[in-house]
């Protein structure tokens, strides 16, 4: 399913010619290397651009972003294999970078045969050529000698970046004049291709699996770019490298029966998703690809606003306005008849992928594949979101502020990519929410200290989505909920009371509260440390202003509590005394702070 949805997208870029002819590669380009007529070179002409990228969490950053160039196709081999017009700087110059010199000489001589085979690969394609730009390089090729350039001083100005970029030629005084874009070069080229696509025809043909017709069977595919942590070379998707996988004879990527036209189609079609910033989003290690089968992007668009939090042109207010909407809307006609009547632009009714990837070794590990219809995939974020809800004032919350919430403030732990697979799926398919995610939630909460209120809210929030829907029923509300007599929901109000009353008598002063001290004991043994915090608050009473309010609130509590405090509770009740405490606490807390400037206001 996956290849046949990237073939059809494929063909969708195809028709908008936002994909590559056949025969060429985009390759990333940093400089241009500037050459005389006599082949010598004069200048590194910058091809980058400074723009503003997001720097994950809500920021932004300026770098460098090099330029994209349709260059002739590169090759993927194992080991020294030149290219025609080769933008590596190993080949071109024969040179390494260490430290701050450049050397022609290495352990291995690679440098040394990397430029001889480029050399000899291109002048030979080059025989017979002649334009001013192709006689230029001509000469650099057969007099630039690496062990006379160690001190080349426009190489040696690019520092650190010259391992890490890549390189085309222009004529001096001429930059856009470009070796590649020469037309007797570019004639040359497809001729040469044509005829090496005419011999391998001749390779072994087989029915295709995606196409179902007999081709030529790809034995070797395309490198995929662009994935979190991969290969700075690529890793491919299909691969067959060990003895023990071949099977019927069949080695390498003949198991796979899929031609070289399908290989090539979802191999250009999945690069072209990793290299735009409006396709893919990483969380933690995995790196997410996502596309509408659709010619316009605002599909993709309106998913990164609404799930990654990426804001753009649209502000928060009108993401939350526009979610309320989704709500609203599916409410009245159901699922299959929304209105989406905001989102002119875009057909609710067009399929939507998603694709979560990790590297693994030199091969790709597809951790999930995901495809539905485009208004379901709204309306069950539109749902996630309002699950999260834990004020009646509405907020968006993005998945990487969950996965933020997942590990320890102080720890460099990395959050399971299963576990966050596992909850983009509930989330696309408005399934129940992985189990372990209580457990984690609410193990977060009880062990840290010294968190923000705001990660405090997203934390109850998690929790209350997770037992909300989980339980196929409404068991807590967006705000307090008076009517709620489940003992748990009650243990975590009366917490709240109690803290907010330990602060008052205070006078605000204190570093340690109770939450500091019995939060984790009490939310999992309330009958052991109630009663100790009940004495406590007998004295913390005597030194407030209104301590009627106070025994109000603790009776009218303590009253609904059947038979006493309970003695455990389990997973599920604990996350109910947390969601029970923040939304108290938000009640109680609030006044607490009203009365506080209130009392600043009179000392004045």
């Amino acid at each position: 399913m996956l290849i046949q949805a990237l073939c059809d997208y494929y063909d969708i870029l195809a028709k908008d010619g936002r994909v590559l002819p056949d025969g060429y590669s985009a390759v990333n380009i940093h400089y241009k290397i500037s050459l005389t007529p006599d082949g010598k070179i004069d200048g590194m002409i910058s091809c980058q651009q400074l723009e503003m990228k997001s720097a994950g969490k809500g920021k932004t950053k300026e770098k460098k972003i090099p330029t994209r160039s349709v260059l002739p196709q590169r090759t993927e081999k194992p080991g020294i294999d030149a290219n025609i017009a080769d933008h590596r700087p190993l080949y071109i110059f024969g040179l390494n970078m260490e430290g701050d010199t450049l050397s022609a000489f290495d352990r291995t001589n690679k440098a040394q045969k990397s430029h001889k085979a480029f050399v000899e690969e291109n002048l030979n394609f080059i025989q017979g050529l002649n334009t001013p730009v192709v006689n230029a390089y001509r000469a650099f090729l057969e007099k630039w000698k690496p062990e006379e350039e160690t001190e080349n001083k426009w190489l040696l100005s690019l520092g650190k970046e010259y391992g890490k970029s890549g390189f085309v030629f222009c004529l001096s005084g001429n930059p856009d004049y470009l070796l590649h874009e020469d037309p007797e070069f570019q004639k040359r080229w497809e001729t040469v291709y044509n005829q090496k696509v005419s011999e391998e025809s001749i390779s072994e043909k087989q029915q295709c699996a995606v196409m179902g017709k007999e081709a030529s069977i790809a034995r070797i595919h395309n490198k995929i770019k662009g994935v979190y942590g991969g290969l700075a070379t690529g890793s491919v998707l299909v691969g067959f490298n060990n003895d023990s996988e071949n099977s019927y004879g069949r080695e390498q990527a003949y198991n796979s029966n899929i031609s070289e036209e399908v290989m090539k189609k979802y191999t250009e079609a999945l690069n072209f998703l990793l290299s735009s910033e409006k396709h893919k989003a990483l969380l933690d290690d995995m790196t997410v690809v996502f596309w509408a089968m659709s010619h316009n992007e605002a599909c993709e668009d309106l998913f990164m606003k609404l799930m990654m939090g990426v804001q753009d042109t649209m502000d928060e207010h009108t993401t939350e306005e526009m979610l309320l909407s989704l709500l609203s809307d599916a409410s009245e006609l159901g699922i299959t008849q929304k209105r989406l009547q905001t989102l002119e632009l875009i057909d609710p009714n067009v399929d939507f992928y998603m694709l979560g990837l990790k590297p693994n070794s030199s091969r790709l590990s597809v951790k999930f594949m995901l495809k539905k219809k485009y208004a379901d995939v709204l309306w069950n974020i539109a749902r996630f979101q309002n699950d999260l809800q834990i004020s009646k004032k509405f907020h968006t919350v993005a998945l990487w502020q969950i996965k933020k919430e997942l590990v320890s403030p102080k720890s460099n732990e990395k959050v399971n990519p299963a576990l966050m697979a596992k909850l983009f799926q509930s989330i696309i398919y408005g399934s129940p929410y992985p189990v372990f995610l209580l457990d984690r939630m609410v193990c977060r909460v009880k062990t840290d200290r010294e968190i923000s209120w705001y990660s405090m809210m997203i934390r109850a929030g998690i929790i209350k989505a997770c037992i909300n829907r989980n339980e196929s029923k409404e068991e807590l509300k967006v705000s307090l909920d008076r009517s709620n007599h489940g003992q748990a929901y009650l243990c975590g109000r009366l917490f709240a009371v109690l803290e907010v009353l330990q602060q008052e008598a205070s006078h605000y002063s204190l570093n340690r509260t109770i939450r500091d001290t019995y939060f984790s004991s009490a939310s999992a043994k309330p009958a052991l440390v109630f009663p100790r915090l009940i004495r406590l608050a007998q004295a913390h009473l005597n030194k407030v202003k209104n301590p009627g309010n106070y025994q109000r609130q603790i009776g009218e509590i303590v009253d609904k509590l059947e038979g006493g405090f309970p003695d455990n509770l389990l997973l599920k009740d604990q996350g109910k005394f947390i969601v029970g405490y923040f939304q108290q606490y938000q009640i109680s807390g609030r006044r607490l702070e009203e009365n506080e400037q209130t009392e600043e206001k009179e000392e004045k």
